[in-house]
């Protein structure tokens, strides 16, 4: 079973302007990106040669915008920030750099 590379719970996920789930969780393992509910219900998923993740400049830190098989999702991972006087990034910048670090291996070889 291959290692998880990246996992956050309690994310809240929306599409446009409608929230899919206040306490989602959101996992890189194998090769794909997973959205899941609260309940570990699949919300969408993709290999990460089909993803892609930023954090545009008019979003606060804790927000990071993905788009999964051409679907936009934002995914709100402030709850799992460093707590003030901790050294850290935010969630959302290990997220993005997360999918960028395997996207990489995973196209590499």
């Amino acid at each position: 079973m291959a290692e998880t590379e990246f996992r956050a719970t309690g994310v809240r996920i929306g599409r446009r302007l409608r929230s899919l789930t206040r306490a989602g969780q959101v996992r890189i393992k194998g090769g794909r990106l997973e959205l899941l509910t609260s309940y570990g219900r699949e919300i969408d998923s993709a290999p990460l040669a089909e993803v892609s993740a930023e954090r545009p400049w008019y979003v606060p830190e804790d927000k990071a915008l993905a788009t999964v098989n051409g679907t936009r999702y934002s995914l709100t991972l402030g709850e799992l920030d460093p707590p003030p006087g901790k050294s850290g990034p935010p969630a959302a910048s290990r997220f993005i750099e997360a999918v960028r670090e395997a996207t990489a291996r995973f196209r590499s070889g």
